[in-house]
């Protein structure tokens, strides 16, 4: 006799569920429906059972119907009780309740090594060979549209991370540390990875702190929203616009905030006056909300983080505070390279990297620009198209100013040693 009682799901089991399905996995692959879908699905109370052994559940198995047909989204049991027949009997009772229903088909896509196949084959569900499974998903969902447009968030190309040249060493940390585990939640709480919700950076201007912040939400398919304090405190006060704001961010399901200069609203307030220190309050306050939340990442940007309040670098707020800096020679080359392929120009890659120590990508950007378009108006001039030489982007270089003096560059790398949380 089986050591296990299956009968139907209720809305009490919700968390034993959660519990099973955690401990179930067997297979390396994702599996094509997220937990949340399965969770949905019970909360919508569509067809599920579960089975119960010592007054513990140790399986269950979840579908979603839709009309005549059905989807089974989880197979899941305990590992203890794997091989003994438990998946066969969970999908027994729950094909019984599917047809009873009124369904007429069910499926199933799962890894073939994964918790429930064996089962599946067992019930006789009959596999497809020959087909290739496509999936795209959208990055925002229709009811979020007229949201996204009232607040001015955007949807980012996805390109955008790749077209960042140079800032590799950058680059790598980002992309490990808060673009990965937030692109693959479920595998990162396998492996007890918190998921960033939100993270500092800083470095002097034109470093490229914005750049990241849009490419990471182009990389993610997630909305992008940049809070302008100005334009908070002309509609609504400052205080009161950061908490209105917040809390329609709240009904968003993805979106990178994003606070340039937070330093405006985030400053020292040891000497300042009642509204400034109420502006901060309700900053820290927001950003605990927002934390609660998954799905979501706030980047703020400042150019100094000497300038912030003591508190707001706390760990608990931040998950990580990283230096921006000006490109180092090799990242400078990039830039340059990136800017030649373009243009289609040619010049010595190293000599241009030498010649411009000291600027950040905007700067290169701008020397970049100069050439382009006095190459164009040349060609324009003569009716014959003028290629840029060396001696000409030497000279850009040479009358374009720097962004970052040694002395900022000193202090950068001072902030870098005491601040930065890595």
């Amino acid at each position: 006799m089986a050591g296990w009682q299956v009968r139907d799901y209720s809305v009490d089991d919700l968390e034993a569920v959660v519990r099973v399905e955690a401990e179930s996995g067997t297979s390396d692959a994702s599996p094509l429906f997220r937990l949340s879908d399965a969770v949905a699905a019970l909360q919508s109370l569509d067809p599920a059972v579960v089975a119960i052994a010592d007054e513990v559940m140790v399986g269950a198995a979840v579908s979603r119907v839709e009309g005549d047909k059905a989807w089974i989204l989880r197979i899941c049991m305990l590992p203890s009780w794997r091989g003994q027949g438990l998946g066969s009997a969970l999908l027994s009772a729950l094909e019984r309740r599917l047809f009873d229903d009124g369904v007429r088909t069910v499926y199933a896509v799962l890894p073939g090594d994964e918790t429930g196949a064996v089962a599946l084959r067992n019930r006789g569900f009959a596999t497809r060979s020959g087909l290739v499974f496509f999936e795209k998903h959208a990055s925002v969902t229709p009811q979020a549209i007229s949201l996204l447009t009232a607040i001015g968030a955007e949807l980012p190309a996805k390109g955008l991370w790749s077209r960042v040249a140079g800032m590799e060493r950058e680059k790598r940390f980002i992309e490990r540390r808060l673009v990965l585990p937030l692109a693959h939640p479920e595998l990162a709480a396998q492996h007890g990875v918190e998921l960033p919700r939100a993270v500092m950076l800083f470095g002097p201007p034109g470093t490229g702190k914005s750049t990241f912040a849009h490419a990471v939400a182009g990389r993610l398919g997630w909305p992008f929203l940049e809070l302008f304090p100005a334009r908070l405190a002309a509609e609504y006060g400052l205080a009161t616009g950061l908490s209105r704001r917040f809390d329609e961010i709240a009904r968003l399901e993805h979106v990178l905030v994003f606070i340039d200069e937070v330093e405006e609203v985030a400053g020292e307030r040891s000497g300042a006056d009642a509204t400034a220190v109420g502006v901060v309050n309700e900053l820290l306050k927001a950003i605990v909300r927002f934390r609660a939340r998954d799905g979501r990442l706030l980047v703020c940007a400042t150019n100094s983080v000497t300038t912030l309040d003591s508190a707001f670098l706390r760990h608990g707020r931040f998950d990580y505070v990283v230096p921006i800096g000006p490109p180092d020679r090799e990242a400078r080359a990039a830039l340059w390279e990136s800017y030649l392929a373009r243009s289609g120009a040619e010049a010595d890659v190293a000599a241009l990297a030498a010649a411009s120590e000291g600027f950040t990508p905007a700067d290169i950007a701008h020397a970049a620009r100069t050439v382009s378009q006095a190459m164009f108006e040349q060609s324009y001039d003569t009716g014959t198209r003028v290629e840029p030489t060396t001696a000409d982007y030497l000279e850009a270089i040479r009358c374009t100013q720097a962004t970052v003096s040694s002395a900022m560059a000193e202090e950068f790398a001072h902030q870098t040693e005491n601040f930065a949380r890595l």
